[in-house]
């Protein structure tokens, strides 16, 4: 018997350590790029009508929601095109059916999709590919307004595709303008770039800009280091512009995840990448980050935990300690599960052992999916262990750290009004205040607020302006103490107000 109660003492405290959540902090990135190019994640046609195309965009909120993530990172510019009204390129036929035909529907696509993103508490990541012009040699399915056709002196043809050329100044400012409109325009939290700047390299093939470079480069500069000046100018000048227009828009960059192998710099990781981010697509990530360029980075580290020539643990551990000036993100490979001639990604416990990896790492402060369908409605095994382990809780997304302090948050107190079924709480906000959501916890007393954990979250309420909302009873329960706190558009949280509802 001595026995038999050991054992099921055994499996009991097993059972505890496998079930109880880690902790959780109260601010990490929890992404999901939703990819629109060819259709990938979403819509599931550009032929769809547009309540076809909604209803399906919203089944992707709804579902992420439900695992607790905080942002969308949202493709609106896959080739040359647009997925809203654009004064620099045509209505993509990923959207549409048809390059250059607008949408079915008078409603502006992007304001409706980043306004049902926010009433669902996500941040939206405007995802824009700056230099891809075609997707393929298809090029009379293009537009008449397409750039190919108006400014074919801005293309390079590499491999199957055509390229903006990064070395022309036009073509620089042309995509400045490109990103001022959407900055200017939409209600976005961030624009953020992927890995494709210049094109991946191709055996056998040579990039054609040698008359560009002739024509561009400083004396002596070699080609390599005037290719990366061409990205780095770009990015200093997305930058520069957001500030001027909305400085409380983050700006944020997707890198392939590897910089350099050791093998060619010793300051590069232990891997041995076929293709480079630093030496092959002449981007230079650390330079972005050191020159304040930046509030973001996800390299994408699309590996498995222990794959011999370019391993999850060691690039992250990598990026974790030659990234400390600049939020640091993970992407993560979700549509490898279960999907991939690597092994490893057969193992429920994959995904998850890299996001606690992530956690382990004071510098990294969140993980992004890639991409959207990967986990809807799949492989959902992965899923609920991802949400009970780890995504218990809702988070809130991390602060920038060029933008830390921008403004305080000094509320009053409100006005409270009982219904039947619901509270509503009235504010009156300082003139200039931006108030962005409402965030209200479960409080046991005013002297115990214990900082506002997460486990105590109640809701997350977007206010779009208002000065008041309402709450459903439902989930107040019998509480008799809420804390609710504001935050502004820089993400930075008010001082809690505490308030007894008996």
């Amino acid at each position: 018997m001595r026995k038999i109660y050991c054992i099921l003492l055994l499996f009991l405290l097993a059972s505890c350590t496998v079930f109880k959540p880690v902790i959780q902090p109260k601010r990490e990135f929890r992404g999901v790029w939703i990819a629109t190019v060819v259709n990938i994640d979403w819509p599931h046609s550009g032929a769809d009508t547009w309540a076809r195309q909604q209803a399906d965009y919203l089944r992707i909120l709804d579902f992420y929601r439900r695992l607790n993530l905080n942002a969308v990172i949202v493709q609106i510019r896959t080739a040359g095109d647009a997925f809203y009204p654009s004064a620099y390129a045509p209505w993509s036929r990923f959207l549409t059916g048809k390059e250059g035909v607008p949408p079915k529907t008078e409603e502006d696509p992007l304001q409706w999709m980043i306004r049902q993103a926010h009433i669902r508490g996500f941040e939206f990541h405007a995802w824009l590919n700056p230099y891809r012009a075609t997707f393929d040699e298809n090029v009379e399915i293009l537009a008449k307004t397409h750039d190919f056709h108006t400014h074919p002196d801005w293309m390079f043809k590499y491999g199957k595709k055509y390229y903006y050329d990064p070395g022309i100044p036009e073509v620089q400012d042309h995509l400045v303008n490109i990103m001022k409109e959407v900055v200017r325009n939409y209600q976005v939290d961030a624009l953020h770039f992927d890995d494709y700047f210049y094109p991946y390299r191709i055996q056998g093939e040579v990039i054609p800009d040698s008359l560009t470079y002739a024509a561009r480069a400083m004396p002596g500069q070699a080609l390599d280091d005037w290719r990366r000046s061409n990205i780095d100018s770009l990015v200093k000048k997305v930058h520069g512009m957001i500030q001027k227009e909305k400085e409380w828009v983050q700006f944020g960059i997707s890198p392939f995840g590897v910089w350099k192998n050791n093998t060619t710099d010793p300051r590069g990781s232990d891997t041995q990448a076929g293709q480079t981010t630093y030496e092959d697509l002449y981007a230079d990530p650390l330079k972005w980050m050191k020159e304040g360029y930046i509030d973001y980075l996800v390299p994408q580290v699309y590996w498995s935990m222990d794959l011999p020539v370019a391993s999850h643990s060691k690039i992250v551990s990598w990026w974790a300690g030659i990234t400390p000036l600049t939020n640091l993100y993970i992407g993560n490979a979700a549509y490898k599960v279960r999907d991939n001639a690597d092994k490893a990604w057969e193992r429920k416990k994959e995904l998850p052992k890299q996001l606690r990896l992530a956690r382990t790492y004071e510098n990294i402060q969140g993980n992004v999916f890639f991409s959207a369908r990967s986990l809807l409605n799949k492989n959902m095994d992965v899923v609920r262990h991802i949400k009970n382990k780890y995504y218990k809780y809702p988070a809130l997304t991390p602060e920038s750290p060029l933008r830390t302090g921008k403004s305080t948050l000094s509320p009053s107190p409100p006005i409270l009004t009982k219904a039947s079924n619901y509270y509503q709480f009235q504010f009156h906000f300082n003139t200039g205040s931006d108030y962005r959501y409402a965030m209200v916890y479960a409080a046991r007393s005013p002297g115990k607020l214990s900082g506002l954990p997460p486990s105590r979250a109640i809701a997350r309420i977007f206010l779009d302006g208002r000065n008041s909302f309402n709450l459903g009873k439902d989930l107040i329960r019998k509480r008799s103490h809420i804390s609710i706190t504001f935050l502004n558009r820089f993400g930075t949280e008010s001082d809690p107000i505490v308030l007894n509802l008996e």
